[in-house]
């Protein structure tokens, strides 16, 4: 256990206690707090009794998110091989001359 940190964190009004590295611990806080702040969302703007029902919701939520961003990478980094080959392009055509 070098140098890992004992940390409680609270999830749908359930503490948690884990292990994590220093560098985890300010991430795990706030994703904590993010999860409490979407359940409260979720049960405001919809009629849920179940707290399975709205944690499954924010599991999807935030998969969603991490998808997205991953189509969101990809399609950049093809926008950019894409200017990058335009540039080589323009260099090859400005050294030929």
């Amino acid at each position: 256990m070098d140098g890992k940190l004992k940390i409680k964190v609270s999830v749908a009004d359930r503490v948690y206690p884990l292990t994590v590295e220093p560098a985890q611990e300010e991430g795990l806080r706030s994703a904590s707090r993010k999860i409490d702040a979407m359940i409260k969302q979720f049960e405001e703007n919809y009629a849920v009794r179940d707290k399975q029902d709205v944690l499954a919701m924010c599991a999807l939520q935030f998969a969603s998110q991490v998808e997205q961003k991953q189509i969101d990478n990809t399609n950049d980094a093809l926008e950019t091989i894409e200017r990058i080959k335009k540039l080589n392009l323009l260099l090859d055509q400005y050294l030929e001359n």
